[in-house]
């Protein structure tokens, strides 16, 4: 069979081209110079050498090759009109959807990007100070678990909140929203067996589509690329960390390459973190540092059951977070004694980084885990308990807090564990039996979990048990990029974890928080009294933040 050749708009195009939701799958693509892709002819293909282009593509009765392509020219014509109403005020805004952003994707589906825009900014309006030239990017992920992420809708009802979400409080305040579907570690690709989310498939994407909105910069119309802000929650909260922190990094290169991302920068402005769930070769060591002595947890591996099981499941969890039960469960003898090692390993690691408080004095830990650090990571939780006292609220039954004349003076490290509960079982992310979603992250492409830890990988009670590539590892901790010269960081970053939030210990994104501090950048890091696991739970204080550190440069 011979492929016939089109000319559409001046563009050729296969006849096998494919529609993905509305957007056509071109077989011809952006000038060379665009992608990280060898031998792709130009948007100036002329119909009579387009048989170099079509020969991946060709087709016979015995074999079938469809390499599929997609452009990365955004298309200003594809929209429609939309309207919300938040706090009883008209939101409107054109929505372009399902803009894929690599030529190349291994799952279109998950590779593709939802685009809002502000309805005034094409009548030269102004909203919150901001015009079209001037306007944020708001880019949030919808990543839980590592699990693929949908490209992210404005809502008036969001699941958690019930309220209006993240995107739409953007689009109120003039922000152009920017939301990418994510793969993840179940995403499969198109020949419908091979696992191709797996890590660092999230973060590769992540960066591909800041480079789409970059290549699109004199298309798009609106939106400042100079002023894209990342937003995510648990794994997403981990993901928003490390675009932050790994801008134009070269350990990304071949793997953008692979994708046919745009060859743009990948850095972003600020970026903001919920409940981090990173750091994951130290996550499990610093989770028994605070956890160790509670040895009843409430995180059930399997799924939710029907019926009587399933009314113990807390519900206020992001989507793909791990179960947690009201039920307690017991830790086993071989738990327990794990959660002994795991604690011992952690002042070794927190003393090797030389972290420093506010004062520039160096953070320790002696060998039984007490220290500065401890002293400082115990300041965050007596702080936070301190704005509920402020507000009026009556913390005097609580026993791992001291309180005089209206002021938090100490706490009890070992009784705030009590008190939180613990989630997980030891370890909590790199699973002896390889069965945590994060041993599924670093899962192989024929969905093979893998070990991450030297510790879990020694300890392992499985017989085939694999390390995963410590190239893959690394890519997935921020930490590794944020000394001087290793990547362009973000240099805002917004940083939450919930004072009662056990999914990980708070030392993992306070260690991160200091680690940037101690780097120069701007930092704004809380632990929000009464919060659990959760995100976007003060819209109006984040992009009160946001527009403050924006603002500066109008």
């Amino acid at each position: 069979m011979k492929l016939k050749k089109y000319i559409i708009n001046g563009l050729a195009v296969s006849a096998l081209s494919v529609t993905f939701t509305g957007q056509i799958a071109m077989a011809a693509t952006s000038d060379q110079a665009v992608l990280n892709v060898k031998n792709i002819p130009s948007m100036n293909t002329t119909a009579d050498n387009m048989d170099n282009l079509l020969k991946p593509q060709t087709a016979n009765t015995n074999n079938m090759v469809i390499k599929k392509t997609y452009s990365l020219v955004f298309d200003a014509k594809k929209y429609t009109e939309e309207t919300l109403t938040l706090n009883n005020k008209v939101i409107k805004y054109r929505a372009y959807r399902n803009m894929v952003y690599a030529a190349h994707p291994k799952n279109a589906q998950y590779e593709s990007m939802n685009i809002f825009i502000p309805e005034a900014y094409f009548n030269n309006g102004t909203i919150n100070d901001y015009k079209a030239k001037t306007a944020p990017i708001f880019m949030p992920n919808n990543v839980g678990g590592y699990m693929p992420g949908k490209a992210g809708e404005p809502s008036a009802h969001d699941r958690m909140s019930g309220t209006a979400n993240a995107a739409l409080v953007a689009l109120s305040k003039g922000y152009v929203v920017a939301a990418p579907a994510i793969r993840g570690r179940t995403t499969i690709g198109s020949d419908g067996k091979t696992y191709v989310g797996k890590a660092p498939a999230f973060i590769v994407d992540y960066k591909a589509a800041v480079r789409y909105l970059r290549y699109n910069k004199k298309r798009l119309p609106a939106g400042d690329t100079e002023k894209i802000i990342s937003d995510g929650t648990s794994a997403g909260g981990a993901l928003s960390a490390l675009l932050g922190a790994t801008g134009n990094s070269k350990d990304f290169a071949p793997y953008l390459k692979e994708i046919g991302a745009a060859n743009e920068r990948d850095d972003i402005f600020a970026s903001v973190d919920y409940c981090p769930i990173t750091n994951l070769e130290h996550a499990d060591m610093a989770y028994e540092w605070v956890f160790n002595g509670v040895n009843t947890y409430h995180q059930r591996m399997m799924p939710p059951m029907p019926n009587k099981l399933n009314a113990d499941v807390k519900m206020n969890r992001p989507g793909n977070a791990p179960p947690d039960i009201s039920t307690a469960l017991l830790m086993t003898n071989k738990e327990i004694i794990v959660s002994g090692e795991l604690k011992q390993l952690f002042p070794a690691y927190l003393n090797s980084l030389k972290l420093k408080d506010k004062n520039g004095k160096i953070l320790t830990l002696d060998a039984a885990g007490n220290g500065s650090f401890k002293n400082y990571l115990e300041s965050y939780y007596m702080a936070s308990a301190q704005s509920a006292l402020d507000k009026g609220e009556d913390l005097s039954k609580l026993d791992w807090l001291t309180i005089k004349n209206g002021k938090v003076t100490a706490m009890d490290l070992n009784k705030y564990a009590a008190y939180a509960t613990r989630l997980k079982a030891a370890p909590a992310f790199d699973k002896l039996d390889l069965s945590s979603g994060e041993n599924d992250e670093f899962g192989t492409i024929n969905n093979i979990p893998r070990h991450f830890t030297v510790y879990s990988m020694k300890k392992t009670a499985a017989d085939t048990a694999k390390m995963a590539d410590k190239k893959e590892i690394k890519m997935l901790n921020p930490m590794n990029y944020i000394d001087a010269g290793k990547a362009s960081v973000a240099p805002h970053w917004r940083i939450r974890h919930g004072a009662v939030d056990r999914d990980t210990s708070l030392a993992i994104p306070l260690i991160l928080a200091t680690k940037l501090m101690d780097n120069g950048y701007d930092v704004d890091f809380f632990s929000p009294w009464g919060k659990g696991h959760a995100g976007d739970y003060d819209l109006d204080k984040l992009f009160d933040w946001t527009d403050n550190i924006c603002k500066k440069s109008l």
